[in-house]
């Protein structure tokens, strides 16, 4: 689930919708939860799915560690792709602000860290980084890191409206964090490859 104060609106003719902040959020807010409404689907059923379903999972869905397509059940699956994104994943099936964003502005991801199953030209957004690939989670899980572990250390202080969907044993993780029990588990944990059986 999506952050409550977002909604989709047009981006432009190049981007189509994305989501945008109708109120500040702030660095360390969850701005999105895995929760049971969200589909998942096997490859396996993927691939006996009509074209054109198929055509839509590849669209809006992303991929898990296990290969499976997460397809969000709500306004989620219109979040875009940027190499400066202001959402970063964590290995706990929810994603955070890792600066404030202000009202009006796109909530984006880096697409490098969804498992895309095939490289492709990003806009240009005057970054050394023009493509997302494959196995960009292998070269860019350091960097997402420590862009993350900051902004993480700010959970526990600012309201969460998503943290009640977050399930139980991710909740008792996160305290661990915050007591020094546990490290912060890296991106890397996202990592999915075709050739992994």
């Amino acid at each position: 689930m999506i952050h409550p104060d977002t909604e989709v609106r047009f981006i432009s003719e190049e981007i189509g919708y994305g989501i945008v902040a109708t109120k500040l959020i702030p660095e360390g807010t969850i701005t999105w939860v895995q929760d049971e409404l969200d589909q998942v689907y096997t490859p396996l059923q993927v691939a006996k799915m009509l074209a054109f379903t198929q055509e839509m999972i590849d669209k809006f869905s992303f991929r898990n560690n296990k290969g499976n397509y997460v397809l969000c059940w709500d306004t989620a699956k219109y979040v875009n792709h940027s190499f400066n994104s202001n959402c970063i994943s964590t290995a706990y099936d929810f994603e955070i602000a890792i600066r404030d964003i202000q009202p009006g502005e796109e909530l984006t991801d880096d697409y490098g860290y969804l498992n895309v199953s095939a490289a492709f030209k990003a806009k240009d957004e005057g970054t050394y980084r023009t493509t997302v690939y494959p196995d960009d989670l292998l070269n860019f899980h350091k960097d997402w890191d420590a862009k993350l572990e900051p902004s993480f250390k700010r959970i526990t202080q600012i309201p969460q409206p998503l943290e009640s969907l977050l399930p139980q044993r991710v909740q008792i993780i996160i305290r661990q964090i915050f007591r020094g029990e546990k490290k912060l588990d890296s991106i890397l944990k996202l990592y999915y490859s075709e050739k992994v059986k």
